[in-house]
């Protein structure tokens, strides 16, 4: 990119950091941003691949949002930055959180097929249509060494295991009905999610 380009990108980071500044001041000191614009910076710092800058958004964004389960993409794209600047423990733990949020987008990124998977999915963030419009790519040179080491990642004996018993305990639970069954089945997914 051209300094020209890098400039252009960083006016609609402070943008948006603008809008969302004046969306706390207008509700009086909390953020309503339903417009989602929270969710967009992040690409923005990749492009330019502005990784300590991608870092600070993000834990601006787990002060301000702590609640926020986030879109699949958003939490791609914090994997990335958290591997860029060398935390990666804390990246390999946001791979398993986008893997469960969305466990289709690494086939997406890797170029392999979307195989759709009978299994439970709470939102429309889960399924496999969603990962067709994900834009980060295995072929973009500027995530190679990152590309590696999510291959080798999603290639362990701990991610198969671990994504097998995510898989099948969705299996199970896409036709069961309320009730105690279907409780320790939840019980035992979010156990996974705490445990990595």
């Amino acid at each position: 990119m051209t300094d020209r380009q890098i400039n252009s990108v960083r006016t609609k980071i402070e943008k948006i950091k603008k809008a969302l500044a004046d969306d706390k001041r207008h509700w009086g000191g909390q953020y309503h941003d339903g417009r989602g614009l929270r969710y967009l910076p992040p690409e923005y710092y990749l492009k330019i691949e502005d990784y300590a800058g991608a870092l600070r958004y993000f834990n601006w964004f787990q002060k301000n949002f702590p609640d926020d389960s986030c879109f699949p993409d958003f939490l791609f794209a914090w994997t990335i930055t958290l591997f860029y600047k060398d935390k990666l423990e804390d990246a390999r733990k946001m791979a398993y959180r986008t893997y469960f949020r969305n466990t289709y987008l690494f086939d997406k990124y890797f170029g392999r097929p979307i195989v759709p998977t009978e299994k439970w999915e709470g939102s429309n963030l889960e399924t496999p249509e969603y990962a067709e419009h994900f834009s980060y790519s295995s072929a973009d040179n500027k995530l190679v060494a990152f590309t590696e080491w999510l291959r080798k990642l999603t290639n362990s004996d701990d991610f198969r295991q671990i994504s097998k018993t995510f898989i099948d305990l969705n299996r199970r639970l896409k036709y069961l009905p309320a009730g105690v069954e279907r409780t320790e089945i939840i019980r035992r997914l979010n156990i996974i999610e705490k445990n990595l």
